[in-house]
């Protein structure tokens, strides 16, 4: 996985100077990202605060390990029913 420079709780402290009106080139020049990155990050993190930021990372994590398990569980499922349908 992507290993980012700032945590969730530097992230949501940069958009809220932003939603206190400072202005997005400022911030990116002053943080040292592009515009680009904190218009991303107000997709992501926009409105949140830090503790539901957490809960959104925890979630995403046990998303990603469950979809994991799962492949693993249908490749193992289509290879005993590939190795059940030959004929002895």
């Amino acid at each position: 996985m992507k290993r980012t420079r700032f945590t969730e709780e530097e992230i949501i402290g940069i958009l809220k100077e932003a939603e206190a009106g400072a202005k997005t080139a400022e911030l990116a020049r002053r943080h040292g990202v592009s515009e680009a990155t904190i218009y991303n990050w107000k997709a992501k993190y926009g409105g949140l605060e830090v503790s539901e930021a957490k809960r959104l990372r925890a979630l995403e994590e046990e998303n990603a390990k469950l979809k994991r398990l799962l492949a693993d569980t249908m490749l193992d499922n289509a290879a005993l029913k590939d190795l059940l349908s030959k004929k002895w």
